[in-house]
């Protein structure tokens, strides 16, 4: 990476972090906190809370993609961190669960994640684009794992509603960064002006075409198996939480030290990525993928088995199923964007990658609300044979792709 693409990446990872952080603080205090407020007794509305934040998100991704085309990245994601900074002053300030959901609801309705891809995106070139989504999904990664840790340390000394002012400074952060940290033109290189040339010199067939010739090895993958991917990964990941922490409790961790967990699973799961890398410069993108499912699938088979065995004794293997689930995850995570954006014509970039951030919020949604009604009606198996279920949907149909294509 040039100066310029790392400072680039780094800036807007800070960014997601910051984001994503304020997202997931509230999540393990959320449903017991809930409960004192006025209709907090009502479980399905303090899921319904909970989840509209992803259902709002889903919603307004691609109008947000679309908007920052015309607009300007920048412009869109300072507009949308603002717009969560409302939604959290709002959730600050409620007193009743119905105040809950207004303020989660305005929080998704600040759906910047398609403008800040595809930002990063134009900051970068392809031969380094993934490494670039990897810095963005490690942040994920570490803040969703760091806030597993913090949120309930906080939440017993701030409450939901301090939680809450916390994520309106975090999201103030947030946009201090956008302004005087990230860069305010693309990185200036060889490779992208010849690119903006075919922009400026060819039809709209032609610049798709020109922008696919420039990533040949990404063709035998394609948008929309990309598009069901990042559903499916998201749709995991989110369900798996309904589940983990009650795991983790029943083989005899409390919840004050889960993170004796997940901080070394996430830290050990970083060093995978080398792999990820290594796949991408042989110009082998779908065996990554096909190593990174494969790897999520295992981690669905662990932790069902962590379910069946006795407790005593299995720490162990849930060690090695977080373990395994970070590695594909984080894989995933930094291999998927990086994919659809250079598959993608750049001048309708951000709305693309808003389509592929309005299925990643709709995974997050459904996830979270089908792993509740799994783990009330089959109980934890049933929840991983699900998750395994729908990761090995995800990789036959990357196993059929990959033949049709060859």
């Amino acid at each position: 990476m040039t100066s310029g693409e790392l400072r680039a990446s780094l800036a807007l990872a800070a960014v997601f972090a910051l984001r994503m952080l304020g997202l997931f603080l509230v999540l393990p205090v959320f449903s017991l906190a809930a409960k004192d407020y006025a209709g907090g007794d009502d479980p399905a509305l303090v899921g319904f809370a909970m989840g509209v934040y992803g259902l709002t998100q889903a919603l307004l991704q691609w109008p947000f993609g679309l908007a920052s085309d015309r607009f300007g990245r920048r412009r869109l994601i300072i507009v949308g961190l603002f717009v969560f900074l409302l939604g959290s002053v709002v959730a600050a300030c409620a007193d009743t669960v119905w105040g809950l959901v207004a303020g989660r609801a305005l929080q998704g309705a600040g759906a910047i994640s398609a403008a800040v891809t595809a930002l990063l995106a134009d900051q970068t070139r392809v031969q380094v684009r993934t490494k670039a989504m990897a810095l963005v999904g490690i942040s994920i990664g570490a803040t969703f794992s760091l806030a597993l840790i913090l949120g309930p340390l906080l939440g017993a000394y701030l409450g939901l509603g301090g939680l809450f002012w916390l994520v309106a400074g975090l999201a103030i952060a947030a946009m201090a960064v956008v302004h005087w940290v990230v860069p305010s033109h693309p990185v200036s290189d060889d490779g992208v002006a010849a690119l903006q040339h075919e922009v400026s010199q060819h039809s709209a067939p032609q610049r798709a075409a020109a922008n696919r010739a420039s990533v040949q090895p990404a063709l035998e993958l394609s948008l929309p198996s990309l598009l069901v991917g990042v559903f499916i990964l998201h749709m995991v990941q989110m369900a798996l939480w309904s589940g983990v922490p009650t795991l983790l409790e029943r083989a005899g961790l409390v919840r004050a030290q889960h993170w004796q967990l997940y901080l070394p699973a996430v830290v050990m799961s970083i060093a995978f990525l080398g792999v990820v890398f290594s796949f991408e410069r042989k110009g082998k993108p779908q065996t990554a993928m096909l190593f990174g499912v494969a790897l999520m699938l295992l981690s669905q088979w662990a932790l069902w088995w962590g379910d069946v065995l006795p407790a005593d004794g299995v720490l162990w293997l849930l060690g090695f199923a977080l373990f395994a689930f970070f590695c594909g995850f984080n894989a995933l995570e930094a291999l998927q964007p990086s994919l659809v954006s250079a598959l993608a014509d750049p001048a309708k970039r951000g709305s693309i990658m808003g389509m592929y951030s309005t299925l990643q919020s709709l995974g997050l949604f459904c996830g979270g609300v089908m792993g509740g009604v799994m783990v009330r009606w089959a109980g934890l198996s049933g929840l991983f044979l699900m998750t395994g279920a729908l990761t090995l949907v995800w990789l036959v149909l990357l196993v059929c792709w990959k033949k049709r294509k060859n």
